[in-house]
């Protein structure tokens, strides 16, 4: 259930939501290394989320707390292991009550709650999950509608990370430094260099064929050139632990069709 295409995030994706948002790269990929967990997918491509028991109660005005407490309960948290687990909570919950249980989960890169689903720019919940699991480039232009349909963008612009924290965390965003990390980060990519997306579609991919390059941030290092390295030997390729066009074009075909 849920598992889509999984296609990684693009140029035009990334220029899309700075359009949307009326800010350039460093911000936005401030905005991705602290409000995100790096990579919108799981290995088995279905979309990174996580299934919030408080806002089931709350949507289903506590029909389902007896029967079902790990799922409905006025408490937050409860949360269990990341990952699959919180699709097998959803998948229980949708039993339950299926767009409660779509509205109470957040869905992404930017872990958009799906009862925020027309302020993010969709139709309605159903239309955003299914966005959701086609692309990451849907993933963060929902996060881009998110800020700009709350009134969020006017700080990232004016660089007032306090204040888009605030709003974008909560008010206890201090706790975990939200701010002072936004603004560390952005003027980290001032200076440069920005992730690059060529090696973070490759991790991706690398991925979701079973190889482990250590993560998906767009920073070639040791564990995806190994990784590289083990999928051009699959591919008959010449294993030179480089991302050069013919083993980028084959990786792509390999994990797309």
């Amino acid at each position: 259930m849920f598992e889509g295409k999984g296609t990684a995030l693009s140029e035009q994706g990334l220029k899309d939501a700075g359009a949307a948002l009326g800010v350039g790269p460093p911000a936005l990929w401030a905005v991705m290394t602290v409000e995100t967990r790096g990579c919108g997918f799981l290995p088995d491509r279905r979309p990174l989320i996580l299934f919030e028991r408080h806002w089931f109660r709350k949507l289903t005005r506590g029909k389902f707390d007896a029967a079902a407490p790990d799922l409905s309960n006025p408490v937050w948290g409860g949360y269990g292991a990341s990952g699959a687990h919180q699709h097998e909570r959803l998948e229980r919950a949708i039993k339950l009550d299926r767009q409660a249980a779509l509205a109470s989960t957040s869905w992404g890169l930017g872990q958009v709650m799906g009862f925020n689903a027309k302020a993010a720019g969709f139709g309605g919940v159903e239309a955003m999950v299914k966005a959701m699991c086609d692309s990451e480039d849907a993933q963060f232009q929902g996060m881009a509608g998110f800020i700009a349909g709350k009134g969020l963008a006017k700080y990232l612009k004016s660089g007032d990370w306090a204040e888009f924290a605030r709003r974008y965390n909560g008010v206890e965003f201090q706790k975990n430094q939200y701010d002072r990390k936004l603004a560390v980060a952005h003027e980290r990519y001032k200076v440069g260099p920005l992730p690059n997306l060529r090696v973070r579609t490759a991790q991706l991919y690398l991925t979701y064929l079973g190889y482990k390059p250590g993560g998906v941030d767009g920073l070639f290092g040791g564990n995806s050139q190994k990784a590289l390295i083990a999928f051009q030997k699959s591919a008959d390729l010449a294993p030179s632990g480089g991302l050069d066009d013919a083993s980028y074009s084959a990786l792509v075909k390999a994990a797309m069709g």
